[in-house]
């Protein structure tokens, strides 16, 4: 089992909900075993233009808006969703955002 993490610009998110949730890979395991998390967070991003750009007072600095998703899915499924991310989040910049890929040792549902 892997957890993909990744962190988009605000501009990609609804159609990448939307791009996951239609895919093979999304239709080939059960709604549960997906567990897919959207976060709104504050992070560096190269911004896309004015209106991105954002001053936080709490940490000092410039920031952008942008989404963290968080998915959990069957090692099979890892390489398609990923390459799913990679092609929907751009933005036409050099980098648009991340994509990560890592283990998840255990999963215990909650009853």
């Amino acid at each position: 089992m892997k957890e993909i993490k990744a962190y988009v610009h605000a501009n990609r998110i609804g159609e990448l909900m939307a791009a996951l949730k239609s895919s093979n890979a999304w239709g080939a395991a059960a709604v549960d075993e997906h567990n897919l998390t959207v976060y709104v967070v504050q992070g560096t991003l190269l911004p896309i233009d004015d209106r991105e750009r954002h001053f936080s007072v709490e940490l000092g600095d410039e920031v952008v808006n942008e989404y963290k998703l968080e998915l959990v899915c069957d090692d099979g499924q890892v390489d398609g969703l990923v390459q799913l991310i990679r092609t929907v989040a751009r933005t036409g910049q050099a980098t648009a955002g991340w994509v990560y890929v890592t283990d998840v040792r255990e999963a215990h549902r909650i009853q």
